[in-house]
């Protein structure tokens, strides 16, 4: 028995005590601030307004410092957790050894953990409860608990646990938490308000007042008489708490999502950051990022308002996606993809553009040689039994290809197509250069025939292989930048929770690359300047200079149209707008059943996009562009030849046959005498220069005006006037 007694006290008194100090100077108890524990980063626009918040999966979670937290909301949290927090050793043996019980034997589970345990079991260790692996997990509490107490202040370890516990609604954190339940900052928690908060840590969503105001207010009161009990409140203090209002629960949800366009912008960072840049998910989630975009808020309020406004009473199957990019640092300054922030991206979607396409034909054909005074047939063609003819039957006879550029001449640039060195390729290789992807998701070669990187067929020029809605802007913000590239991007500056910059734009090398010859870019924008005022009379506010094409694709052999474009530049902006239908199976027809082309509803989202977002801006100037093939910018006509200053001479005089007539009723006439043969001198010639000219657009001056004609003097007649002409005026 007494060998027994000695094993037995061996067995559950030395061997703990030796096993809890092997532990002890085993264990490695991290530094405050190295356990990251995941919160919300937030994302903002150019001038450091809110656009979004990237929020954990398991929820909202904002990190601060104690002395953010009103000293009551931390005496009412130990009032509800721990009442001898600050004298305790950061553990309970009584709370110890009712787990023993309770995973041996069963029981209530309930808690009696201190503070410092909670948090180490919900940064540490986890939560196993039951069986073997639940003693094993809280033996390492106790143990990391024990040390943390010896080398944490209790602030310290105070302010780690209010940063990570569970309040409900998806709130981690009092930041979070206070938010959630009152909509406030943390630093205006009443002592009502964080007694409530300090109860509900036990069972946080059955606790919710929305759920169980009852028990909720049991709960608080519980809390409010263990403050008094711990010196924190007075009796009278006590009597004076009212139960706090909350707000509800579904209001509280989405305040930690994002909503509307935004939560596309924030799927495009989110990529961005985990794609592009050395950010893992693990520090997006954990850091409290602040993550500032390239996103202009006046450019991306213009493009949602003119999405909206041009899309209202239309089919609701209509869809627009609208991007912005800044042509001199490729950063995006408008997003649009619709409206479902967790819906389609239409901005990414793989879509036919029509003749927008043509200007990449227009670059290649300036590249070798053939500047914009070249002339080109635009009647109908056919090419193998394939007939290709323009809209409405349109034509210009033969052109110069700025002409066709500007009346989007599909037979012009089908032939322009063919004369180049390698024909559709040569269409492709500048379409790629200029910032069109080789690749996105669902398709892994553009611009290909056979979609694995073969070449494109003659339709490249008509705009029937897929780009998206952003690689349309960057490519013209290309040709906007005189043929410097610079790749898209959304994300200009990233700054962790404790103020270390993670990366800045502004500190890299944002010089761009030269992927089209200067000369070829400016004349290809001289040759795109006439087209937004000749698209409907599409031009910016004020005279503002843009270059700019239609497109438009049809709904396969429907005659209907499936897709239609308008993209286009200033120096300082390129908007690319698309319209169509959710699944492009349906004709695009506006509300009064017209068809929509390039010129109508993507030209007024267009306009009304890029006056909003150039509003007050100066108004710039496009570079002269230097000569290709002999001709600098768009062909100018002849100038008329010099007017001579002798006046031609006058045309011999001619006879007329006069017959005298009698009225002898109101309208009825008949001849009266002989015919006369009178001789009538020739119409005075056109006046000198210096001398009064015709009225405006060749409108002779009005009668008795100087210059006007007169009518001929008949000799013999009285008066000049013959019988039955009109009175002299």
């Amino acid at each position: 028995m007494r060998r027994g007694t000695y094993a037995a006290i061996a067995a559950f008194i030395v061997l703990p005590i030796i096993t809890f100090g092997m532990a002890y100077l085993i264990v490695d108890v991290p530094r405050p601030g190295d356990i990251r524990t995941n919160q919300v980063s937030t994302i903002l626009a150019s001038d450091g307004s809110e656009l979004a918040k990237i929020v954990p999966p398991e929820g909202n979670r904002i990190d601060v410092n104690i002395d953010q937290i009103p000293v009551q909301v931390r005496n009412a949290v130990m009032a509800a957790e721990d009442r001898d927090f600050y004298s305790n050793p950061g553990f309970s043996l009584t709370g110890f050894a009712r787990a023993i019980k309770n995973n041996l034997f069963g029981g209530d589970l309930q808690g009696g953990s201190t503070i410092t345990q909670q948090y180490v079991k919900n940064a540490l260790v986890g939560s196993e409860r039951s069986g073997i692996r639940g003693l094993i997990r809280k033996a390492k509490e106790l143990v990391i608990s024990t040390k943390m107490s010896g080398e944490w202040s209790k602030d310290q370890v105070l302010q780690s646990y209010l940063n990570i516990i569970y309040f409900g609604r998806g709130s981690y954190g009092i930041a979070a938490a206070s938010k959630a339940y009152f909509d406030k900052p943390v630093e205006q928690l009443t002592v009502a308000e964080g007694a409530l908060l300090a109860a509900l840590i036990q069972q946080p969503s059955a606790l919710d007042p929305a759920v169980d105001p009852e028990g909720a207010e049991v709960r608080w009161n519980w809390v409010l008489d263990g403050m008094v009990e711990i010196g924190a409140l007075s009796p009278s203090e006590r009597a004076e708490q009212v139960f706090p209002a909350t707000v509800p629960p579904d209001l509280a949800r989405a305040a930690n999502q994002t909503t509307g366009p935004n939560g596309l912008i924030e799927r495009q960072v989110q990529k961005e950051l985990l794609e592009l840049f050395d950010i893992s998910e693990k520090t997006l989630n954990t850091e409290g990022l602040q993550i500032t975009t390239t996103i202009d808020p006046k450019a991306q309020a213009a493009a949602v308002e003119a999405a909206h406004e041009y899309l209202e009473g239309q089919d609701p199957d209509m869809r627009t996606a609208i991007v912005s990019i800044d042509p001199k640092t490729g950063g995006v300054k408008a997003y649009y993809g619709g409206d479902d922030a967790n819906g389609f991206d239409f901005a990414q979607a793989g879509l036919p553009t029509g003749s927008s396409f043509k200007v990449f034909a227009l670059i290649a054909a300036l590249e070798q040689g053939m500047g914009l005074g070249t002339q080109i047939d635009s009647s109908p063609l056919e090419i193998n039994g394939i007939k290709i003819t323009n809209v409405e039957g349109g034509g210009c006879g033969t052109c110069n290809i700025a002409e066709a550029l500007k009346r989007s001449l599909n037979t012009s640039y089908y032939r322009l197509m063919l004369k180049l060195k390698n024909g559709p390729e040569d269409v492709a290789d500048a379409a790629h250069r200029a910032g069109i992807a080789e690749s996105f998701p669902g398709v892994e070669h553009t611009l290909s025939e056979d979609g694995k990187g073969g070449p494109p067929n003659n339709g490249i020029v008509l705009g029937q292989y897929q780009s998206r809605v952003i690689d349309m802007a960057s490519a013209y913000a290309t040709i906007a930048a005189s043929g410097v590239y610079h790749k898209p991007h959304f994300v200009q500056k990233v700054v962790n929770s404790q103020g270390e910059v993670l990366f800045d734009a502004a500190e890299q090398d944002n010089s761009g690359e030269q992927r089209i010859d200067k000369k070829v870019a400016d004349n290809v924008i001289a040759a795109m300047q006439p087209i937004a005022a000749y698209s409907n009379g599409h031009a910016l506010a004020g005279g503002r200079p843009s270059g700019a094409k239609t497109g438009t694709n049809q709904l396969g052999d429907t005659g209907a149209n499936r897709d239609a474009w308008m993209v286009g530049f200033t120096p300082s902006l390129s908007t690319a707008v698309w319209v169509g239908t959710v699944d492009g199976t349906k004709p695009l027809e506006n509300k009064w059943g017209s068809p929509i082309y390039g010129s109508g509803l993507p030209a007024d989202i267009w306009k009304a996009t890029m006056d909003g977002a150039l509003e007050g801006t100066e108004i710039e100037k496009f570079p002269k562009p230097e000569a290709i093939g002999g001709w600098a910018g768009v062909p100018q006509a002849p100038p008329p030849p010099p007017s001579s200053t002798e006046p031609p001479p006058p045309p011999p005089p001619s006879e007329t046959v006069i017959q005298p007539t009698l009225e002898i009723a109101p309208g009825l006439t008949i001849p009266w005498g002989p015919p006369t043969t009178v001789t009538v001198p020739p119409t005075p010639a056109p006046p000198a220069p210096g001398n009064p000219a015709p009225g405006p657009e060749g409108v002779p001056p009005p009668p008795g005006a100087p210059g006007a004609p007169v009518a001929p003097a008949v000799p013999g007649v009285p008066g000049g006037q013959a019988p039955g002409l009109p009175p002299a005026p």
